[in-house]
Parts: C-alpha cells; structure tokens; sequence
C-alpha cells in the first residue's frame, strides 16, 4: 500500500494561495490511517489538505478549526469526510491523526454534548489521548 510520501501535493493551475504553504510532516499513525484508504480518496484528501500561514490567522470555520486545552494548541482541517489534526511546529505542519468524521460525530451524539465539535473535542480527554499517541509517534 502506498504510502502518502509517495504522492507529492500537486499543484493547481490558477489556483492562487494566500501566504505560504508550510512544509506538512505526517507521523507513523497518520500515515497508516491515510494509507489505510483507497489510493484515490488518499490523492483526493492530499489535493485538498493544502495549509498556509493566512490559513492559521484567519480561520475559516468551514475548512478550519482550532482547539485549545491547557495552553496547547491544535488545529482541524475538514477535506470531505475526513478531519486532519496537526499542530504547527517550527514551520512545518506536523499532522497527529486523520480521522473519519464519523469518529468524533458519534461521540458527540452518544455523549449528547450541547457543543461545538472543536469545543467538545478541547474537553475530550479521548480526544487528546488520540493525538497524544500521534504526537509522539515517528515521524516519517
């Protein structure tokens, strides 16, 4: 199975990108949930995972998130129905978990959270054991 090293982000004629795309940097259990998908849904999630510094300032909450728990800082990215969680880290994306969306959706609905789903998730303690066990996974 390929793995998403193989596959550099292809470029978009005519599609113009605000700021800088930072470098993205997938971990061992990142990689394996990405590799874990067919090889063209991994090509149409990488086509989309595109992250620019105006990106992080500027939050659009359809495509981004951001959640905060105890001074860390995390960010969410939605591409189809899947969800990239990565942190920017001396100007690389450092991407902890790519999840089905239905992950944290039924959760949410199991837990009846009145939130959010980047609120519920900074209160999750499942959530950020999740992206504690990518965060110290290699990276590749």
């Amino acid at each position: 199975m390929p793995s998403p090293a193989d596959f550099p982000l292809p470029s978009r004629p005519g599609r113009a990108y605000r700021g800088a795309v930072l470098q993205i940097v997938f971990n061992e259990i990142s990689a394996a949930e990405l590799s874990s998908l067919d090889t063209l849904e991994q090509l149409e999630l990488l086509e989309e995972f595109r992250v620019g510094k105006d990106d992080l300032d500027k939050l659009d909450s359809e495509r981004f998130g951001r959640i905060e728990r105890d001074g860390r800082v995390l960010h969410r990215f939605r591409a189809k129905d899947h969800r990239f969680y990565f942190e920017v880290k001396d100007g690389a994306v450092i991407v902890h978990r790519v999840l089905h969306k239905g992950t944290f959706s039924d959760f949410l609905f199991r837990s009846k959270m009145p939130l959010a789903e980047d609120e519920a998730l900074a209160n999750s303690k499942h959530f950020w054991k999740l992206i504690d066990e990518g965060r110290n996974a290699r990276r590749l």
